[in-house]
């Protein structure tokens, strides 16, 4: 008779850990709501957003042209590998490793070409 009520109040007890949880996190949740809601401010843009924008641009595509240039690499030491070891299959590889990095490094200037 009484194991049946221990595990009636254990079974409780880990309700009562989990409801006490569940509004703990749902406290911290409404406090930070609150604290963004109540702590945003208007930002003005100082000077020309549009030499912003182009800045940002500018930077994003020599990350690009860096990443297309590593590629550039790589492609050219795949073709110089299989051109030694006498593997086609490495060779088209490096090949497609070769003119994806050409594409990638160049994206700016096709991209420019596409749009006028």
């Amino acid at each position: 008779m009484k194991k049946k009520h221990m595990k009636k109040n254990s079974k409780s007890i880990y309700k009562s850990r989990a409801i006490v949880t569940a509004k703990t996190a749902m406290l911290i949740y409404s406090a930070i709501v609150i604290a963004f809601v109540v702590g945003a401010c208007h930002v003005l843009a100082a000077g020309d957003p549009i030499a912003t924008v182009n800045n940002l641009s500018n930077f994003i595509f020599s990350l690009i042209r860096a990443i297309g240039l590593i590629l550039l690499g790589l492609g050219i030491m795949q073709v110089g590998l299989s051109l030694k070891s006498h593997d086609p299959s490495q060779r088209a590889n490096g090949f497609l490793t070769l003119a994806g990095g050409i594409i990638i490094t160049f994206t700016k200037e096709i991209l420019n070409m596409i749009v006028g």
